[in-house]
C-alpha cells in the first residue's frame, strides 16, 4: 500500500526539471563574491514581493531570526499573533538570539489576525526606562496554526499602519505568502506593502528541497548578509539550490490546484461526519476527540497527518494528485466513526 503523506507541503521531492537545473547551474563562492544564479533568484523574490532586495537563506527559520535580529535588541518587546510560528515553533530564537520579549496577540480580527487595535494597545507608549520597548510587530501570512488562514490586503495595510503609528517596525513571516496571494488572486506585493521585512519559503508548496528568502530594502539586507554568516548560513556554490528555488517560482500558477485538493478533502470529511472547516488555502485543520490515537488509526491505513493541539493537520502539495486524494478519502471512511469518538 502506497502511503499518503499530507503531514506538510515540505515533503515533495525536487522534480526532473529541478534536478537538471541544479546539475546544470552556473555557480561561483557566494561568500567570497556573489554567486551568479543566487543573485538571479534573489533579484528575482524581490521583484515579486515589490521590496528593494533580497537575500537567500538556508531555512524559514532563520530568515525570521535574521528578520527580527534587525530590528530587536536587548530589552525590546516583538508582538505576534497567537500560535505564530515564530513564538512556538522557532525554539525562542527571537529572544534567545535576537534578544526581543514575544507578546502573543490573541485572534480578535479573525482566525490567526490581532486587530489594528490591539496592535495600538499592545504597542502602548513610552514608559520608565526600566520597561520594555515595544520595537515590532511580526505578521503571519498564511497563518499555519490557525489552518492556513489569510490576511486580506486591506486588512495587511491596516495592521501595519497601526504598527507604524506606534513607531513599530514590521516583520512579515510569509513562508505561505505564496498561498494567501493564490487564495486572494492578489499580487504578492499587496500583502507586502510597507513591511521592513519578509521571509518567504520556497520548499512550502513550491516543492524547492530548502531555502527561504529574506526581503528588505538594500541596506538592510547588506546587514542580513552579516548576521547570515554570524548564524552560519553562508553557502559556497549556493546557486546549485538556487536554480532549484527559480524552477519551484514556476509553480507559483498551479498552487490553486493544491486549494482545491484540500477542498476536496474536506468536503470528503465533513460527509462522513467529521467537523472539517473550509479551508481557505492548502492546510485543513480536523479537530477530533484524541489526535494521537487518530494518528496511529491512520497511519495502519496509509494516511500520514501531524497533530496540531486538539486536531490533526493535513496539507496538499504538488506530489500529491487529486486522485490521491479520493484514495485518501476511501481509506479514511471506515475510520470515520472512530475518528469522532476516539
Amino acid at each position: 500500500m502506497r502511503s499518503l503523506d499530507l503531514r506538510s507541503d515540505t515533503v515533495t521531492r525536487p522534480t526532473p526539471e529541478m534536478r537538471a537545473a541544479m546539475a546544470a547551474a552556473e555557480v561561483g563562492d557566494d561568500v567570497l563574491e556573489r554567486d551568479p544564479t543566487m543573485a538571479v533568484l534573489e533579484a528575482r523574490v524581490a521583484d515579486l514581493l515589490g521590496l528593494e532586495a533580497a537575500i537567500w537563506v538556508p531555512s524559514g527559520c532563520m530568515g525570521n531570526l535574521i528578520g527580527l535580529m534587525l530590528h530587536l535588541g536587548r530589552g525590546d518587546r516583538f508582538l505576534a499573533p497567537a500560535q505564530a510560528h515564530v513564538l512556538g515553533s522557532e525554539l525562542g530564537t527571537g529572544a534567545w538570539l535576537a534578544g526581543g520579549m514575544p507578546e502573543a496577540l490573541a485572534w480578535e480580527g479573525g482566525p490567526g489576525r490581532p486587530t489594528p487595535a490591539q496592535v495600538t494597545r499592545a504597542a502602548g507608549s513610552p514608559g520608565p526606562y526600566y520597561t520594555l520597548r515595544s520595537r515590532l510587530l511580526c505578521l503571519e501570512n498564511t497563518h499555519n496554526f490557525a489552518g492556513g488562514t489569510v490576511t486580506p490586503a486591506a486588512e495587511h495595510r491596516a495592521l501595519v499602519a497601526a504598527a507604524k503609528a506606534a513607531g513599530l517596525a514590521v516583520h512579515l513571516d510569509g513562508a505561505r505568502l505564496w498561498h494567501a496571494a493564490t487564495a486572494l488572486g492578489c499580487a504578492l506585493a499587496d500583502l507586502t506593502a510597507g513591511v521592513d521585512t519578509v521571509q518567504v519559503c520556497l520548499s512550502k508548496g513550491l516543492g524547492a528541497p530548502m531555502g527561504s528568502l529574506l526581503c528588505g530594502s538594500a541596506p538592510a539586507m547588506t546587514e542580513a548578509r552579516r548576521l547570515r554568516k554570524m548564524l552560519g548560513g553562508g553557502v559556497r556554490q549556493g546557486g546549485v539550490v538556487a536554480a532549484a528555488g527559480l524552477v519551484a517560482l514556476d509553480h507559483l500558477p498551479r498552487l490553486g490546484e493544491d486549494h482545491a485538493k484540500i477542498q476536496r478533502l474536506a468536503e470528503g470529511l465533513r460527509s462522513f461526519g467529521l467537523a472539517a472547516p473550509v479551508p481557505e488555502t492548502n492546510i485543513l485543520l480536523v479537530p477530533v476527540p484524541n489526535a494521537s490515537e487518530a494518528l496511529v488509526a491512520l497511519e495502519a491505513v496509509g494516511v500520514r497527518v501531524l497533530p496540531v493541539g486538539p486536531a490533526i493537520r493535513f496539507i496538499a502539495h504538488r506530489d500529491l494528485t487529486a486522485e490521491d486524494i479520493e484514495v485518501a478519502l476511501r481509506r479514511i471512511e471506515p475510520l470515520a466513526s472512530h475518528l469522532r469518538s476516539a
